[in-house]
């Protein structure tokens, strides 16, 4: 009898967390991420640069900061540093990413997927820092990039070229005399990592707490935008990932802390 009180008490949460997703979004209404200029008046679009290193990250891990960052006018460019081809199908998941940028409001034309002989998918091959540099300058100096967005030294699940990415950023910033703003994603312990929607509490809760600004949680307006992109990758789209889709907390709230150079 207790356990299904405690089952029917979270079954209710989960259903109260995604109401007040779906209810418009006053969480994300006293967001002041990259609108600081808004208040006075001042134009407030952004060119952003979303760095990842495969296709599909998009979707699974920032997906809640693209549609924010789409909806309120920032133009979005994609930067993916491979072509996933881990298991010999690079070309398809290229042209997937491709579909779902579409489906989540990116063109196509400010998506780019880099080809490098360096820089190939896999659990064990690392990613030089040096070349992850000069690829992502390159992109920042083209496109005018005002904000970049990746993920952080852990990179959500620990995959290794995650982590490479993160690093090719910090040396950007550290080498860069531009004044180019970073972000990364945080990434969440195992239970905040699979409770789905219900994490939005607690990313809310703990970015309001942090006075500098320095971190910034945003919810994912529209989560099944961010399922119909999942399933234009359909070279991924099984079971599990299906599941993660529908669990992580990734779909439904990104937590951002600025990255200090």
């Amino acid at each position: 009898m207790v356990w299904l009180v405690i089952v029917g008490l979270l079954v209710l949460l989960w259903a109260v967390s995604l109401g007040k997703i779906h209810l418009g979004s006053s969480l994300n209404s006293k967001t002041t991420f990259l609108n600081d200029n808004a208040s006075a008046g001042l134009p407030s679009r952004k060119n952003v640069l979303l760095v990842i290193a495969h296709p599909d990250d998009e979707t699974m891990f920032f997906s809640p900061t693209i549609n924010y960052l789409t909806s309120r006018g920032h133009n979005v460019y994609i930067l993916c540093l491979s072509t996933g081809n881990a298991d010999g199908i690079g070309g398809i998941r290229k042209e997937e990413l491709y579909l779902a940028s579409v489906v989540l409001k990116v063109p196509s034309q400010r998506v780019k997927v880099v080809d490098h002989p360096d820089l190939q998918d896999g659990f064990h091959k690392v990613w030089n820092c040096n070349l992850l540099e000069m690829i992502i300058k390159e992109e920042v100096d083209s496109k005018a990039i005002d904000v970049i967005i990746t993920f952080d030294n852990y990179g959500v699940s620990g995959h290794c070229n995650h982590c490479d990415v993160h690093r090719g950023v910090r040396k950007l910033l550290q080498n860069s005399s531009q004044q180019v703003e970073a972000w990364e994603l945080v990434s969440n312990n195992i239970l905040r990592k699979y409770c789905g929607p219900v994490d939005i509490w607690l990313s809310i809760l703990l970015a309001r707490k942090c006075l500098n600004r320095e971190l910034q949680s945003l919810l994912n307006e529209n989560p099944f935008q961010s399922y119909a992109a999942m399933a234009q990758h359909r070279s991924q789209w099984i079971w599990f990932r299906k599941l993660f889709v529908s669990f992580s907390s990734y779909t439904y709230v990104n937590t951002l802390k600025m990255m200090n150079r």
